[in-house]
């Protein structure tokens, strides 16, 4: 399936997104994580389109070739979605689906404007309360890269021996995969056109823009919702309780064996199969039994 690139002058700037699939099927945004950008999901957000959809994927705030200043608070991270939403759905609710930091903006997005999504779909990343809630000391040694990159220097030392340490976090997150090489060249063709961006998304998470969105996402949930998350995610571990006080709609969590943190990437036809199905029935039992609070692991 061919993507062309497109462009939506926001608030904020000249933001440079794919777009492909159905334009009269349901309206779905993809939104990335760090250390990534929308090509390397081009295998996942074909399979969107072959289900029917109309895909859009953006490069997030801090990702060349859009804007690349800050700030990078959630609000504001939040803001060029919903001005995104606005501008290409403008009668229409859409799909929201995140990985990583665009998980964590979907979640955002979901309190913050609820009216304008129809579904939500996060990747890897569990509700932002109960992944800080109680941190895990296997999860707080995953996360030493979260503490280094706010120290000064950091983003010479991420980029240096062609982003020997960028690619050193892909093989930890996701042991079985393997980029293809084009896609690889063209991801660090933009990663290094962004330096030290990304990494500012880190540093925000220290300053009071974090704790107000800790305040938003205290309210639960109105937007039915599906979280995904690989087994042998070596970033972010998959969530061990309970969350259901987080959610006022239908919630369902899967864990997927055999796939890690970019999971999408590594089994694109199977993450966006288990999308197709929760949509069609409610949930991910073949049977079409809906669970909403229910940690399902099914094998496909």
């Amino acid at each position: 399936m061919d993507f062309e690139h497109v462009t939506f002058d926001l608030p904020h700037g000249t933001f440079h997104a794919l777009q492909g699939g159905d334009p009269t099927g349901q309206p779905t945004i993809f939104l990335h994580g760090f250390p990534d950008h929308p090509p390397t999901a081009k295998a996942f957000l074909a399979e969107l389109g072959r289900q029917g959809r109309y895909v859009l994927a953006p490069w997030l705030r801090g990702y060349a070739p859009s804007p690349t200043a800050g700030p990078f608070d959630f609000a504001s991270l939040t803001s060029d979605v919903i001005a995104l939403i606005e501008q290409w759905s403008p009668q229409r609710q859409v799909d929201l689906i995140g990985h990583d930091w665009g998980a964590f903006i979907t979640y955002d997005t979901t309190v913050t404007a609820p009216e304008r999504i129809k579904r939500a779909v996060t990747l890897a990343i569990p509700h932002p309360l109960t992944f800080i809630g109680r941190p895990r000391p296997a999860q707080l040694r995953r996360s030493w890269y979260m503490a280094f990159f706010q120290l000064p220097g950091s983003g010479m030392i991420a980029r240096a021996r062609d982003f020997a340490l960028i690619d050193r976090l892909w093989r930890q997150w996701s042991p079985s995969l393997t980029l293809d090489p084009a896609l690889h060249a063209e991801l660090h063709e933009h990663l290094g056109a962004s330096f030290p961006a990304p990494l500012k998304y880190y540093r925000a998470m220290t300053r009071l823009g974090m704790l107000k969105a800790a305040r938003r996402l205290s309210h639960p949930i109105t937007v039915p919702l599906l979280h995904i998350h690989g087994a042998d995610d070596d970033c972010i571990l998959p969530p061990n309780v309970d969350d259901r006080r987080r959610y006022a709609a239908p919630h369902v969590r899967a864990v997927v064996p055999d796939l890690g943190h970019f999971l999408h990437i590594e089994a694109p036809e199977a993450i966006a199969e288990r999308i197709a199905t929760w949509v069609a029935s409610g949930s991910l039992d073949p049977r079409g039994e809906t669970n909403p609070t229910a940690v399902q692991n099914p094998k496909g």
